[in-house]
């Protein structure tokens, strides 16, 4: 590397870094769970996507742990040469029918999923209308596609029909979007978008990553919880959140398009097959999601809990009751504020991270809180003590100003 490139480098990272904006990672010397410890010391860990407390369940290691002596450490290929076992099949015949579809194909995440999937259906003749706050993967897959695009403002149905029209005479459409926008935890408004998809013959894709196995009366997804399991034509979703925390996405559509992404989605093609260690411990993930409440009735339990009390500490919380709940630190000096007061509360054991502009935003800065089924009530409660003890300490008062 030339030292102009360094140099020049080194100025865009030091441009991060005035901007606010550099990400440090702060290293963990244990397991994922609900109680970790990271190099500065013991926390309660409230900014994972461990919704259901799986990350670290003794029957998903288990089974992880059974699978390395039965099937192995790695695949060593891609799925369509020497990548596929009998479990890979299994695990996609029995997210399918979790969410509703005929069928299902694994990703090693869900980045690749949603990168894989408009290229292989959607071409110059065809219309894609994606929701302004979609998911970074979401907009990197759209723009692979020779689609037309459009987008329209978040969970904004006039705009969407605006839209809709805009797009009249192309030979496919479809309507994308996250099932919850993780920087609001707020649903999208599924039944709605069915309705206009239905009204000008357009398909529904729906990424539901922040949602599977705990939203619904089954955990089956904001479909489930919209009353339009099916009429989504496609969903995409994660093994890295609440299926167990580790890692790999998948597309559950019906059989057809399926088919056709085994035969042309490029990250499924050229991509080793997930790793038989995690298979199994997502198909225990997902048999214990499917067949107890009891995760979910924790999950649900805390999350109440979270937004009652805070709501009573003078806090400003965004609404709704997704175990993803935005403390708002709004204004001009809330980036600082909600950038002090995570660094407060890590001192104080209670890990949290803080989230500005351009992530979010401008004026709207927050620490995004992440409740999990693993925390207990006296977690909860101990969140909220540091929460208020930080604030005092940045803010200079008991309450946000």
């Amino acid at each position: 590397m030339t030292y102009a490139i360094k140099d020049d480098l080194r100025g865009e990272l030091e441009e991060i870094e005035q901007a606010g904006l550099l990400k440090r990672e702060r290293e963990l010397t244990t397991p994922q769970a609900a109680h970790v410890s990271t190099v500065a010391g013991e926390a309660l860990n409230f900014c994972a996507n461990n919704y259901l407390g799986l990350a670290d369940h003794p029957d998903v290691l288990a089974a992880a742990r059974d699978a390395l002596e039965q099937w192995g450490f790695g695949m060593a290929s891609v799925r369509f040469i020497c990548g596929t076992q009998t479990q890979h099949t299994e695990l996609e015949r029995r997210l399918a029918e979790f969410v509703g579809q005929e069928a299902a194909i694994l990703y090693s995440s869900c980045f690749d999923a949603n990168g894989g999937l408009f290229e292989v259906l959607f071409g110059a003749d065809d219309a894609i209308i994606s929701d302004a706050l979609n998911h970074a993967s979401i907009i990197d897959g759209v723009r692979l596609s020779k689609a037309k695009r459009f987008r329209y403002a978040n969970a904004d149905m006039a705009d969407l029909r605006t839209q809709l029209e805009a797009a009249r005479g192309a030979r496919r459409t479809v309507i994308v979007t996250d099932g919850v926008f993780s920087m609001d935890g707020y649903y999208a408004p599924l039944a709605e978008i069915c309705d206009l998809a239905e009204e000008f013959g357009a398909l529904v894709m729906v990424d539901d990553s922040h949602a599977v196995g705990f939203v619904g009366e089954n955990g089956r997804g904001t479909p489930e919880l919209a009353g339009v399991l099916d009429r989504i034509d496609i969903i995409s979703g994660t093994l890295g959140k609440a299926l167990g925390g580790a890692s790999g996405g998948y597309i559950a559509a019906r059989q057809e398009i399926v088919d056709l992404l085994r035969q042309r989605s490029r990250p499924y093609l050229f991509s080793n097959a997930v790793a038989p260690s995690v298979v199994s411990g997502s198909l225990k993930a997902l048999e214990l999601a499917s067949t107890s409440t009891e995760q979910r009735d924790a999950l649900r339990r805390n999350s109440e809990l979270f937004r009652s009390l805070m709501t009573e500490a003078g806090f400003e919380l965004l609404p709704g009751s997704h175990p993803i709940v935005p403390v708002m630190f709004p204004g001009d000096d809330g980036a600082r504020q909600a950038g002090q007061v995570a660094d407060a509360m890590l001192q104080r054991g209670v890990y949290v991270i803080a989230f500005s502009y351009p992530v979010v935003p401008k004026g709207q800065a927050r620490i995004r809180v992440q409740l999990s089924a693993a925390h207990s009530e006296d977690d909860v409660r101990a969140c909220v003590d540091a929460f208020v003890a930080a604030r005092g300490e940045v803010v200079g008062t008991t309450l946000v100003e």
